[in-house]
């Protein structure tokens, strides 16, 4: 072989090694690995668990309006007040009828703030005669003085309902005085819509 040939076998076998190291070495450290897709190279995501309910509150919840119990209690002192009754063509408390509304009132004041939704009516009354009207006036103005007294009791004002009854509901049926003074009266009672109520 001539030189020259040898010297176009030594470049070649150069280049050929050069070639071979290249790829050992490119080899040696691979490219970094192409992201398929944005969700593929995103971190997975592990939703936290969904927060478990609190345990509810065994506490009783406060309520604006007594429980059986309590409006059995009410009753009870309502039946010790009983009716306060008036003279004839007046509104006027009379003494009686002040003892009558006295009695056991600020136990039943204390009650009622507790339920500060919870009403008391005080329904008024008059005796067969007269007019349906004039009846109806001289009820309500009895039962607005009875509630005045039971509100400076202490009893909270707003939670004291008024209604005239007129002569409508007697409770005694005879056409005499002693019939008529049982019908002059004012009556506390735990309705809560009244007929006519007005506050």
């Amino acid at each position: 072989m001539n030189k020259r040939t040898l010297a176009t076998l030594a470049v070649a076998a150069i280049c050929s090694f050069g070639w071979g190291c290249a790829k050992k070495v490119a080899a040696a450290h691979p490219s970094a690995p192409q992201p398929t897709t944005a969700a593929a190279a995103a971190p997975a995501h592990n939703p936290s668990p969904a927060p478990q309910q609190t345990a509810r509150n065994t506490s009783p919840v406060a309520s604006n309006m007594p429980d059986q119990a309590t409006r059995d209690q009410i009753q009870t002192l309502l039946n010790r007040i009983q009716d306060a009754y008036f003279d004839y063509n007046t509104g006027n408390l009379r003494p009686d009828a002040v003892v009558a509304l006295r009695a056991d009132s600020r136990t039943l004041a204390d009650i009622l703030r507790q339920y500060p939704d919870y009403k008391l009516t005080v329904e008024g009354f008059c005796d067969e005669r007269g007019s349906e009207e004039y009846n109806l006036g001289l009820g309500e103005e009895r039962a607005k003085k009875a509630k005045q007294y039971l509100a400076d009791s202490g009893i909270p004002s707003s939670q004291l309902l008024t209604v005239s009854y007129g002569k409508d509901r007697p409770v005694c049926e005879e056409h005499d005085e002693a019939c008529w003074q049982k019908n002059r009266r004012v009556h506390i009672t735990q309705a809560q819509n009244p007929t006519q109520a007005q506050k």
